[in-house]
């Protein structure tokens, strides 16, 4: 055996194991395929940076995604001056967005709506049906907006309203644990210890359904009927899923009838005293408060100042297409200017100020004080009278006294008959 360790002439054994990989030397360039030149490339490939151009356009309020796409396949979007064929393509900052040569503004910040939804509208943007809808009946100064979650065509109540479709979505996710609060009313026969049994979830034709809180509030039964017959009955619902019809289809499965279903809450947003119909913005400072862990940094709104709401017209559950809506505004009116002189406000007296005499008239003096009008004077007018000046008390007596100071004993008489 060779000592390789003495012998530095002697060769070694070849290494066991995988030969390095040696990178091959590109091929040369042909002219005829040359890249394009960068400004006429396109900005967003499918490996750069940005978001994607469905997600740009949707955040921009032009349309929702599937609608994007759409558009692209119908050759109505570019890239900068690039018209895209495929929604695999991503916009970084600074690149232009152009949809039937228009070019796309800038996204807003994020923004949130209550909405009170009357019964029979549709929650979708459209409807192959042609029923109202609720998108129908918004007033035509909002932006292009997007429902988080859905109400039924028989629901009313609370429904969220966003620009944000991130929001809307992250919103909808049981994962995010808030809770939705509905009143029901159902008619048939129910007591509190059936709807405990919700508290562990339910399973409704192969559908599991999660843990819902519900209260027994008022049983509305006719007078004389016997407490076995079925009635009206209120209940208080709290779950925090949300599925299609889950209300209505647990219920219908402890055997009541649903015919009435309002969303009084979602998370930290209440109906309150929101009238139906009516449209109110929440406030940036809200947002940012409540929100912040579910919108980008960028996206967030500044301020605090608090919109106006917005009344729309209510619509009925026998609406038979969508009707132009009601919007209120919101602009301050001005306040009427009058001339000069109109409507001078009247000098404010003091009740305890003495009384102005007018120029060259006397002082006109009080029936009791002296040198007043001549009137019948109270005893203690007299007294202080004639201890201020002792001349102008003459003549004067005190009622029951003589001239010589000694007390009669009863009253003064009257003036004679004669007299």
């Amino acid at each position: 055996m060779v000592d390789h360790s003495k012998d530095p002439s002697a060769r070694r054994a070849p290494r066991q194991g995988p030969s390095p990989i040696r990178k091959a030397s590109p091929p040369p360039a042909d002219p005829a395929f040359a890249p394009p030149d960068v400004d006429t490339v396109e900005a967003g490939g499918p490996d750069s940076g940005g978001e994607r151009v469905a997600k740009a356009l949707a955040r921009a309020g032009v349309a929702s995604r599937r609608e994007v796409e759409r558009l692209i396949v119908e050759g109505r979007v570019a890239l900068n001056g690039v018209v895209l064929d495929t929604p695999a393509v991503k916009v970084a900052p600074g690149d232009k967005l152009t949809v039937d040569g228009k070019l796309v503004a800038a996204a807003e910040a994020t923004r949130v709506w209550r909405y009170h939804k009357p019964v029979g509208l549709v929650t979708t943007h459209n409807d192959p049906r042609g029923r109202p809808t609720v998108f129908d009946h918004l007033p035509p100064g909002l932006p292009r907006v997007i429902s988080v979650g859905r109400l039924d065509l028989n629901s009313e109540g609370l429904l969220l309203l966003t620009n944000d479709g991130e929001l809307a979505r992250a919103l909808e996710l049981p994962a995010t644990g808030w809770l939705r609060q509905y009143r029901v009313r159902a008619y048939g026969r129910i007591t509190q210890a059936e709807l405990d049994t919700l508290k562990d979830g339910v399973t409704v034709e192969g559908v599991v359904y999660g843990p819902i809180q519900a209260r027994l509030d008022k049983v509305q039964r006719k007078a004389g009927s016997p407490l076995e017959s079925s009635a009206n009955v209120w209940i208080s619902v709290a779950l925090t899923e949300g599925k299609n019809r889950e209300v209505r289809r647990v219920l219908d499965s402890l055997g009541l009838k649903v015919n009435r279903l309002v969303r009084l809450a979602y998370g930290p947003f209440a109906l309150a005293t929101l009238p139906t119909g009516q449209v109110e913005e929440v406030g940036p400072r809200v947002i940012r408060e409540q929100l912040a862990a579910f919108i980008a940094p960028e996206n967030l709104p500044t301020g605090s100042q608090q919109p106006a709401s917005i009344r729309v017209r209510a619509t009925s559950a026998r609406l038979a297409g969508p009707a132009a809506p009601l919007l209120v505004p919101t602009t301050p009116v001005e306040k009427k200017v009058y001339k000069a002189g109109w409507a001078k406000p009247k000098p404010k007296i003091n009740p305890h100020a003495k009384p102005v005499s007018k120029a060259g008239a006397k002082p006109r003096r009080h029936a009791n004080e002296a040198g007043g009008p001549a009137t019948l004077l109270s005893p203690r007018a007299i007294r202080t009278a004639a201890s201020a000046k002792p001349g102008a008390a003459k003549g004067l007596a005190k009622p029951g006294v003589r001239s010589s100071g000694k007390s009669t004993g009863r009253p003064p008489k009257g003036p004679s008959k004669g007299c």
